[in-house]
């Protein structure tokens, strides 16, 4: 089956194999290549679809929310809530338990959003199939969503429409019994200037806090929801029926039947129900704290962030958009096997010590990169500005703007005369750093810029996009050479070899490639990592490469007669990583990770030396100076430190 798009069709379904509908004329194949399949829900601003991306050989599962604002007679609004929605969920489909933003795009006067599918029942179609959640499914629930909730509430976002109607049971994969929390169309991005004043009410009203019924959500109204969906899961009642406004009092205990609860389990359920707020959790993380009072498993903890934002005021809401629903064959709920720990004992002391911290930028650190003329620090931000700072007195110098959207990464030039910026508004700024202020513009990617690396000839700037193509840009006329293509994904790094002939690039499509720059072509595939490419860094030697995944694994390649083999395999923890670099020296490997951790790694010995907890949220981004005597790391926490041995 494929289904027409066009909102005003009369007759929308068509065979599989059709490129336009057969009664509207409409192209059936969005961006060439996702096909939607049914309509699997509806909401005040569009439809949601059931889809496949037929781009892929293995033609996988998708889904589509298409906006049509003309419909609603409030164009402008459904526009700012595409685009807010969009955000929010690149942002936060980083993690394993929220669905994946995998497009967002415009066409036919429609917008559209296009997520990962995610194969299972949800809890509502669990319960009605297999009845009602014990006390140890229930834990399971709190332990598999409270971190979830942990992380989204960090990222300053209330989700607002917890309800087992949103809660899937993933099935079908490695992460099979895995909860995921979906529909983040009613979310809410809280601001730091927000003032309170009463919204629009939003959410399904068995399930919503007091204060939420009243235009007002804060963090805790979505622990308050996780509470209510446990009562109901225990009890397959409506919450309407559980509380007794005679009273003011829950009384789910009395409609428990023979699903007998622990004093411990029900005092936790209790107090995330509590109708105050001030007598309510106020973080998911206090919640499992009582949860597990011997200390929380690490296998629930390293998934955690922390610390959590102070708890808001009270928050203007908006108006939510198309539900993601989805009804599959269920099964039982299965207690994830936590991987094996492979880290060595690092020393007790870091050897690495903060001496300054910098502060200024608005919003996450994602790039940070030293003059090689050891004068300054550059530290690009999704605030869509980069900073300069002096190194001597690790104070700002002065601020770049130019950009539209987030600064993903940065580079200079090996003169220090250039900086290089690239963004997710599809383009690269190049600046002049003798100047401070920028030279000229390079476009020509269709999608966001991950990664941008200069030749250490200086001639080549490399830059990798989302539109999983690679760019060589000719800095000598300032204008495009030629492209590489051959990833199946996102392109988010790219690294030169020392002499400027190889370049090395790391994928979402989890394969490291490796490129001859004189005749354009693929010469190499690396194989072997289980998950996004994130980073790849050779080793100023040039015999070493490295490259480091989402799922916590770092590879050492060595070139053995210019062909690259593995040299050795690196763990941490299975904690996520995000940026790799090479010490000057070659001696030693800087991986920054989640939860605001750094790891040192003697690159010989393929050992951890050191794990120091740098930062309050993820380190994004590496880098050492020229002389090796300092290193930058960058947070979400908004700041940039500088180490010294």
């Amino acid at each position: 089956m494929s289904y027409c798009l066009n909102p005003q069709c009369p007759q929308p379904q068509n065979t599989p194999e059709a490129k336009f509908c057969l009664t509207c004329g409409a192209k059936l194949l969005l961006r060439e290549r996702y096909r939607a399949v049914k309509v699997i829900g509806h909401g005040g601003f569009g439809k949601t679809f059931l889809a496949v991306d037929e781009d892929k050989p293995s033609r996988p599962a998708c889904v589509i929310k298409q906006f049509h604002p003309q419909m609603q007679g409030n164009c402008q609004k459904a526009i700012e809530l595409f685009h807010r929605e969009a955000e929010r969920l690149d942002e936060l489909g980083k993690h394993p338990q929220i669905p994946e933003l995998l497009a967002h795009f415009e066409q036919d006067n429609h917008q559209y959003l296009v997520q990962e599918f995610i194969n299972g029942p949800n809890l509502e179609a669990e319960i009605l199939d297999h009845g009602i959640f014990n006390e140890a499914q229930i834990r399971q629930v709190l332990n598999d969503l409270l971190p979830v909730l942990q992380f989204i509430h960090h990222h300053r976002v209330i989700h607002r429409d917890i309800k087992p109607a949103n809660i899937i049971l993933r099935e079908g994969s490695q992460r099979q019994g895995q909860l995921v929390l979906v529909d983040f169309g009613a979310a809410k991005v809280v601001t730091d200037t927000e003032i309170p004043i009463m919204g629009t009410v939003i959410g399904s009203p068995e399930y919503v806090a007091p204060e939420q019924t009243r235009g007002q959500a804060i963090y805790s109204s979505d622990i308050y929801s996780l509470g209510v969906t446990c009562i109901y899961l225990m009890t397959q009642i409506s919450p309407f029926d559980l509380y007794d406004i005679h009273e003011d009092r829950w009384i789910w205990r009395d409609y428990l039947k023979q699903n007998s609860v622990s004093s411990e389990l029900g005092k936790i359920l209790d107090k995330m129900l509590a109708v105050l707020p001030s007598q309510r959790y106020d973080s998911a993380l206090k919640v499992l704290k009582d949860l597990h009072p011997g200390g929380i498993p690490v296998a629930i903890a390293r998934h955690l962030q922390t610390p959590s934002p102070p708890t808001p005021a009270p928050q203007t809401v908006r108006t939510p958009a198309p539900s993601h629903s989805q009804t599959l064959p269920p099964r039982t709920i299965q207690q994830p096997t936590p991987p094996q720990q492979q880290r060595v004992q690092p020393l007790q002391v870091p050897s690495w010590k903060c001496v300054h911290t910098l502060s200024g930028h608005r919003n996450a650190i994602t790039g940070v990169a030293f003059s090689p003329d050891g004068q300054t620090l550059a530290s690009g931000s999704q605030d869509q500005t980069i900073e300069i700072w002096r190194l001597d007195s690790g104070k700002r110098w002065y601020t770049l703007v130019g950009h539209s959207n987030w600064i993903t990464t940065i580079a200079f030039s090996p003169d220090s005369k250039t900086l290089a910026s690239g963004s997710r508004d599809q383009t690269i700024e190049i600046w002049d750093m003798t100047k401070g202020k920028r030279w000229y513009t390079l476009t020509g990617h269709q999608d966001g810029v991950e990664g941008v690396a200069f030749s250490p000839n200086g001639q080549l700037l490399a830059s990798g996009s989302r539109d999983q193509t690679i760019e060589i840009w000719n800095m000598n006329k300032g204008k495009r050479g030629f492209t590489l293509t051959g990833h199946q994904d996102r392109v988010y790094s790219v690294a030169f070899s020392l002499d400027s002939q190889k370049l090395a690039s790391g994928s979402r499509d989890q394969t490291v490639k490796i490129w001859d720059l004189n005749t354009a072509k693929e010469v190499q595939t690396l194989t072997g990592h289980g998950d996004w490419v994130r980073s790849v860094a050779f080793s100023l030697n040039g015999q070493l490469l490295a490259s480091a995944s989402k799922n916590g694994m770092i590879r050492i390649w060595h070139n053995q007669q210019g062909k690259w083999v593995l040299l050795k395999t690196l763990r941490a923890d299975d904690q996520e990583i995000f940026n790799i670099i090479f010490s000057p020296d070659n001696q030693f490997l800087v991986s920054g990770g989640g939860q605001g951790i750094i790891d040192i790694w003697d690159v010989q010995k393929g050992i951890l030396l050191e794990t120091i907890p740098a930062h309050d949220s993820d380190v994004f981004t590496v880098a050492f100076s020229g002389d090796g005597q300092w290193l930058a790391t960058g947070s979400y926490d908004r700041t940039v430190k500088l180490w010294k041995q």
